[in-house]
């Protein structure tokens, strides 16, 4: 295997250091070489090297879908990269299992939804619910885990009162609708409404979905965030490792 500098990154495509690029996106103009030209120049204006436009489809009256490639000259230092994210080692299943048994010694409970006028359940089924996702089962699965799904449309006022009537260790949140940054001012609600009730040091606030990350999350007052690629492991591996460690058993 070449060896790769780490400090001069660039992408890859034939071979390696050449800076090939694949690009699809869409623009607002009617079908035709006009909009293969645009998209040429948006490119060149970008930064891109050759430009070449591979394919071009017409969506209909005034949008036009393109793909191409190009190449780019830049590169980026991977050695200094640091990225915000969950620092929890996780365990699968029956590890979760043996975890809570051990060092728990009660039912972990834990209350989900997707909330808002979100009615995606994609996400929020793929954690709680008993078959999970792509092999990983879900929370309703886990010996000693009381695994809540509200579904989705839920009201946040709603969510926080079943997490307080069920004296919930943690509430996740699953956001898969973000246009305009919707999803923003809900979880942000969210965590306004907890510590409004003076609950936000006794039970754990986890966002998760396709635009949500680590860092996003502590910004907006969570206490983790999971974005694309998380399964019921990472999830649960983080919850019992933080009642244990805010000594919540």
């Amino acid at each position: 295997m070449t060896n790769v500098d780490l400090t001069r990154v660039k992408p890859y495509g034939d071979t390696l250091n050449d800076g090939k690029m694949q690009f699809s996106f869409t623009l607002p103009v009617q079908y035709g070489d006009e909009s293969k030209e645009a998209a040429k120049q948006l490119l060149v204006k970008m930064g891109i090297e050759e430009p070449e436009i591979v394919h071009a489809e017409d969506l209909g009256k005034g949008f036009t879908f393109i793909v191409a490639y190009g190449i780019c000259s830049h590169t980026v230092d991977f050695t200094a990269i640091e990225v915000p994210k969950v620092d929890v080692e996780i365990m699968d299943k029956y590890g979760v299992e043996d975890f809570i048994k051990e060092n728990i010694k009660r039912d972990v409970v834990i209350v989900g939804a997707t909330t808002g006028t979100d009615a995606h359940t994609v996400g929020i089924d793929a954690i709680m619910n008993m078959k999970g996702y792509d092999g990983h089962y879900g929370l309703e699965r886990y010996k000693g885990v009381i695994a809540v799904n509200m579904g989705s449309q839920v009201p946040n006022e709603e969510l926080l009162a079943k997490a307080i009537e069920l004296g919930a260790d943690a509430i996740i949140v699953s956001q898969v609708v973000t246009q305009k940054d919707v999803h923003i001012p809900n979880l942000t609600n969210l965590i306004e409404l907890v510590e409004a009730e003076g609950l936000r040091d006794r039970m754990m606030i986890i966002a998760g979905g396709p635009r949500i990350n680590h860092e996003l999350a502590i910004e907006l007052g969570y206490d983790a965030g999971f974005g694309p690629g998380s399964y019921a492991e990472h999830v649960a591996s983080y919850v019992v490792n933080e009642i244990v460690k805010r000594n919540l058993v």
